[in-house]
């Protein structure tokens, strides 16, 4: 149960990080708000043309006596509708990532340096970068769209579906985000995506912590644009001590760039070391 508030703690501490780092944050802003906008506009067109769109998808139901084809009809509709915005709150964060690669990679080095005084490197070209990002993320998007439409058939099922289905998505939704954002950190040290997984099954209850109320938060979707700066943040951080850089209880601040245990050569700090 430690573990459930330390995920958490590493939540917060992220937005504290780029609370203190206003410059990284607008920053970060940006991809939230692009993926918002195209998100936005998929939903209005879904809510302007769905039901003519399930209109075409059932013509055996043109022929059924009334009202069962407008019933019929009206609840696909909102099915359809109800998964759209499950999918979405699953994928914000795959899409955002992958559309701020770039901006979320800076802020993950600042946050690297700002502990240690130096940011572990990939060694990759940016567009091998951004391939296994894609590729990563498409995977992680169709895991969480399996478990979704899993999750959304069981809803159906009496007392079950309203109480044990909507917490256990909460927490499913929160380990695939928590997969999604440590990544960031954990591809600049060469760790795949299969060990990225068993790394965090191992830690579930870390996962959880951070992922599930950042889950809740992220159903309004102005909000995750807003925590999605201090998510990618807090995952640096949690990813420092999921692969043994940091101990629990380690200052996020850590040591000053400057100091001489994370000074290099001529006593400048490296903001683009090696491994350490």
């Amino acid at each position: 149960m430690r573990d459930l508030g330390r995920g958490f703690g590493y939540l917060m501490k992220g937005q504290r990080w780029v609370a203190q780092h206003g410059k990284q944050y607008g920053v970060g802003l940006l991809p939230g708000l692009i993926t918002l906008l195209l998100y936005a506009a998929a939903l209005v067109a879904l809510a302007l043309w769905g039901t003519d769109f399930v209109g075409w998808a059932t013509p055996f139901a043109d022929d059924w006596s009334s009202p069962w084809t407008g019933l019929f009809r009206g609840f696909l509709t909102a099915l359809l509708f109800a998964l759209a915005l499950l999918l979405s709150v699953i994928t914000f964060t795959a899409v955002t990532l992958l559309v701020g690669q770039p901006f979320y990679e800076s802020l993950s080095e600042k946050v690297d340096i700002s502990v240690a005084g130096f940011a572990p490197e990939s060694g990759l070209p940016l567009w091998r970068e951004l391939w296994i990002s894609a590729r990563d993320s498409l995977r992680i998007v169709l895991r969480a769209a399996v478990w979704g439409i899993l999750l959304f058939a069981l809803g159906f099922i009496p007392v079950v579906g309203q109480t044990v289905v909507p917490v256990v998505g909460f927490c499913v939704t929160g380990f695939f985000l928590v997969e999604e954002l440590t990544a960031v950190a954990l591809q600049r040290r060469g760790v795949e995506a299969r060990e990225r997984l068993a790394l965090l099954r191992g830690r579930r209850q870390l996962a959880w912590g951070f992922g599930t109320p950042l889950a809740v938060a992220f159903l309004v979707p102005f909000v995750a644009v807003f925590l999605m700066p201090g998510a990618v943040a807090g995952a640096t951080l949690m990813a420092r001590e999921l692969i043994g850089e940091d101990g629990p209880d380690d200052d996020p601040r850590g040591p000053a760039a400057g100091s001489a245990d994370a000074s290099g050569p001529g006593g400048q700090a490296s903001a683009t070391g090696g491994r350490p």
